[in-house]
């Protein structure tokens, strides 16, 4: 039997529930740990970010509008379609990080663990963020959280997909919607992430996908006006300050890069950190 010809996957950015190419045409060489080519990757465009946008606010509306049961249920779709492609994340992982396969292997396992655990999360968040405020007044007064809006993500740079999962999973499940930067260096297991949500009864334009140039990327988001929080993982000191600087303009809610172990357990730090309080006031019936 001859030989077979090899077929090389296409990678694509993932926008609005599609895979486009960037708009730009341009593409990037991917490497393993020791240098040796692994796939083309898109290099996305400031214009692909703004179309990330658009997506995103788009699907923020019928998100936000769901119940958190029905969005628990979604994230726990992503965690079973992960486990049953468990062999081809741990193959990529082990690839773009220089890994030996038992810990890639722990890392895809967390992953899907991570999704859900923010599952289970999804219609308790409001018994921790919430509450029934004491007044002096014949006043019902209650606080409840809403999601913040369109949140822009630098996912992290040496983390590709634990990483990624754990900043990602976080911030819609709570109701918001996402344009993620996936790892500058190591993009394949983000872009291949894209097919498990385009199968996953998330809503297109709920998480857009990039891959390129973190700076090139983060730019644009930090200054854009239609997005409302962003997520600096992935940034370095210099690149966060200047992005920092730049979603001021806006008061951007701003959560700045910190050291952290992707492995350990997430607490509920990031859960909160792009949720807005709503406070109501009700007259007591008499």
């Amino acid at each position: 039997m001859a030989d077979r010809l090899s077929v090389f996957k296409t990678y694509k950015l993932y926008v609005g529930g599609k895979f486009p190419r960037s708009e730009s045409g341009r593409v990037y060489e991917v490497a393993d740990s020791e240098g040796n080519w692994l796939a083309n990757a898109p290099l996305a465009s400031r214009k692909d970010a703004r179309d990330a946008v658009v997506a995103a606010r788009k699907a923020f509306g019928g998100w936000s509008g769901a119940t958190a049961y029905n969005r628990g249920q979604i994230l726990y779709r992503v965690a079973e379609m992960l486990e049953g492609r468990r062999e081809q994340f741990t193959a990529e992982v082990a690839a773009a990080e220089g890994l030996p396969e038992a810990q890639a292997a722990a890392q895809v396992d967390a992953a899907v663990d991570r999704w859900v655990w923010y599952a289970g999360w999804s219609d308790k968040v409001a018994q921790i963020a919430g509450s029934a405020n004491p007044v002096a007044g014949p006043y019902f007064n209650l606080s409840s959280p809403e999601p913040t809006g369109v949140v822009a993500v630098l996912a992290p740079q040496e983390s590709s997909f634990l990483g990624l999962v754990s900043v990602l999973a976080p911030a819609i499940v709570t109701g918001n919607t996402v344009v993620a930067v996936a790892s500058e260096r190591a993009p394949l297991p983000a872009l291949s992430l894209a097919e498990v949500l385009a199968t996953s009864d998330l809503p297109g334009g709920v998480v857009n996908l990039l891959s390129g140039r973190t700076a090139e990327l983060g730019a644009p988001l930090a200054a854009h006006q239609d997005v409302n929080a962003l997520d600096l993982a992935g940034a370095d000191a210099e690149l966060a300050a200047q992005l920092e600087a730049a979603a001021a303009d806006n008061l951007k809610r701003v959560r700045r890069p910190a050291p952290v172990d992707w492995s350990a357990d997430p607490g509920t730090g990031r859960l909160l950190s792009f949720l807005e309080t709503k406070t109501v006031w009700h007259p007591m019936g008499v």
